[in-house]
């Protein structure tokens, strides 16, 4: 099981099995502090009372060990050893809520026989388990999971519903029968009884952040109060990633959230900063040019790495080994190339995710508050039967009526795909909050139950438990949905596997529990206005980095795939979807996906995106076939 996860913890490793065998703890290091044995996991307190493995980092470890006093014998300089000695202070229930950083960690009670589970706040690591009465298993990866006897390699259905819908795995699901994510904010106990007992409590609830954000908003004087505040939250949570015994950098696309990350790690550093880009030579993709402005303007040392679209392909079949299960977010190439070279220089990168999700960055949110305003007017009734109108017309349809219109319209004044448009803008209006309106942005086979041969619907609803808290404006709610699925189980697991799968750590300061804390106290104005998001964001950047080198429409880093598949990749892509392998599979339905297949390869609608769901499990499942 450690061996697997080798490519996470390169430096060492290390197992420890209880002296009657029932328990039984394996680590792979990835050597960040204490770079000496005394960091060596698994880690035991000084009383023996507690057993701890542990992923991550806890930041504020130096103040919590001057908080313990000079009574506890420490042996080292590692975080992993206060993190024993604030579980003998206080029991692991109560400790835990003092941690700030990512983690996930099993910690081991001898005296209650208890087995310890915890992941951080916004799920930056991750935690798989799975357990029958007798038999509990766990792991930072599911292939983990996977070597040990008791868990078998039988494939939701549902879950697979839910990873071809939105292209991620939403939590707590797992691509396997019986194998489970901890949720974010979780504290999860196993008690040495028969039948097995497990308990799960949250030790954060963001939903109860979000809704005390909202009935205590933050006053400020003047907005550059405001910016002072945000400013000295985000110093302090860089201050705290700096911490390292080994070579550190960042991730800089020259967006707003890489580029203030990186201005406040130059102003604290007293030499450049290493950072990392990776271009394009495809210009409607390319971001490397304004990263290089940025870092040059900041005097950081910037390395930049231009890839061609065969390096970029040849990344493919790499990606089942990277992500372990299916995942189909396209920039999971780039990610994992730019953390591969970062990797030449550094150990540690820090990265600004987490800045669209909590200063509203996404057009989709730009979209909402624009339109919405506009529409909410209407009757829900007369709404929703507008949207269900504009739905009874076909894409294929559309596509024929649009292009009647292309032909007397000037160029240009037309959007790109108006035909999927008209069908998101008609889901839209049929959406009562932000998880219906997730599934406009983001399901790519919106009737998905239609595609995968017995599968059961699943109430999305259920993956948060409640409702959004009341009083959210639409684009609050889905930003609330964001951080609680996007983030946590795509844009966070791109991160993770990306940089793991090199032996890098990433590290991402904007979602310091502090932050997250303040930007949902905020009003709405200072997110998002006159069309833009990350108002308050932009201000603190402006002090930093003149406006004109990171004012731009948001561009992200992308890739041709709809060409691709249509070109260079379409053998591939042919081979992973030919009718009798995936008939012999009996898991999808073969006339739907070659229908989809068709329509894309006719150029008339662009199916890229369902397509690649598929061809990224398809592949993944060539790959983890018994």
């Amino acid at each position: 099981m450690t061996d697997c996860l080798s490519h996470r913890g390169p430096d060492d490793r290390g197992e420890w099995i209880s002296d009657d065998g029932r328990i039984a703890l394996g680590h792979r290091r990835l050597s960040i502090l204490d770079l000496s044995d005394n960091g060596k996991q698994p880690m035991q307190s000084a009383s023996g009372r507690y057993t701890i493995v542990y992923n991550g980092e806890v930041y504020n470890f130096r103040e919590l060990r001057e908080e313990l006093g000079p009574d506890y014998p420490f042996r080292g300089q590692s975080d992993t050893e206060v993190l024993l000695a604030a579980f003998e202070a206080r029991g692991v229930e109560d400790a835990v809520k003092q941690f700030r950083g990512m983690f996930a960690f099993a910690v081991w009670d001898e005296k209650e026989r208890c087995l310890w589970m915890a992941r951080d706040r916004v799920g930056k690591k991750p935690l798989y388990y799975s357990h029958s009465a007798n038999h509990f298993v766990f792991g930072s990866e599911i292939r983990a999971l996977t070597k040990s006897p008791w868990v078998a390699s039988d494939i939701s259905r549902e879950a697979l519903a839910l990873y071809l819908k939105f292209s991620y795995l939403p939590a707590p699901c797992s691509i396997y029968e019986n194998v489970w994510k901890l949720r974010p904010g979780t504290l999860l106990s196993v008690k040495e009884d028969s039948p097995l007992k497990l308990n799960e409590s949250l030790y954060w609830d963001f939903s109860e952040v979000v809704a005390d954000g909202g009935r205590n908003l933050l006053r400020f004087e003047t907005e550059e109060t405001a910016a002072d505040q945000l400013e000295q939250l985000l110093s302090e949570a860089v201050r705290m990633r700096m911490i390292s015994d080994v070579p550190l950098g960042a991730f800089l696309s020259g967006g707003i959230d890489s580029s203030t990350i990186v201005s406040l790690m130059q102003k604290e550093s007293s030499r450049p900063v290493k950072t990392f880009s990776i271009g394009t030579h495809h210009s409607d993709y390319n971001e490397a040019q304004y990263a290089k402005q940025v870092a040059r303007h900041l005097g950081t040392d910037h390395t930049e790495l231009y890839i061609t679209e065969s390096e970029a392909q040849e990344v493919i079949p790499e990606l089942p080994r990277i992500y372990d299960e299916p995942f189909a977010d396209t920039s999971q190439i780039p990610t994992y190339l730019v953390s591969k070279l970062a990797r030449k220089d550094v150990t540690v990168c820090l990265s600004g995710d987490g800045g669209d999700e909590l200063f509203g960055g996404y057009n989709r949110y730009l979209f909402i508050d624009r339109y919405w305003k506009r529409l909410r007017w209407i009757p829900t009734f007369l709404r929703r039967a507008l949207g269900a109108g504009l739905h009874g017309v076909s894409l294929s349809q559309w596509e024929k009526i649009m292009n009647v219109f292309a032909a007397v319209t000037p160029k240009g004044l037309l959007p790109a795909l108006p035909a999927e448009k008209i069908h998101k803008v008609g889901s839209l209006l049929k959406s009562a909050n932000g998880l219906d309106v997730q599934d406009v942005f983001f399901a790519k086979w919106p009737d998905v139950y239609d595609l995968i041969i017995g599968a059961r619907p699943m109430d999305d609803e259920s993956l948060l438990c409640e409702q959004p808290p009341e009083g959210l404006h639409l684009a609050s709610q889905q930003m609330w949905v964001d951080m609680q699925t996007y983030l946590v189980d795509d844009i966070l697991v791109k991160l993770d596997r990306a940089t793991m799968a090199v032996g890098l750590e990433g590290r991402a300061p904007l979602l310091d529990q502090r932050i997250v804390e303040f930007a949902w106290s905020l009003p709405q104005s200072m997110k998002i206005r006159n069309g833009k998001g990350k108002y308050l964001l932009r201000k603190v950047l402006s002090r930093h980095v003149p406006e004109d080198l990171v004012d731009r429409p948001k561009m992200g880093f992308d890739l041709p795939i709809a060409q691709w598949l249509r070109q260079d990749l379409r053998q591939w892509a042919e081979d992973r979807l030919d009718s009798a392998v995936i008939r012999r599979q009996g898991i999808l339905n073969v006339r739907r996906v070659e229908r989809v297949w068709n329509e894309h390869l006719a150029g008339r609608v662009d199916r890229s995106g369902a397509i690649w769901n598929v061809l990224m499990f398809q592949e993944w499942l060539a790959n983890n076939s018994p």
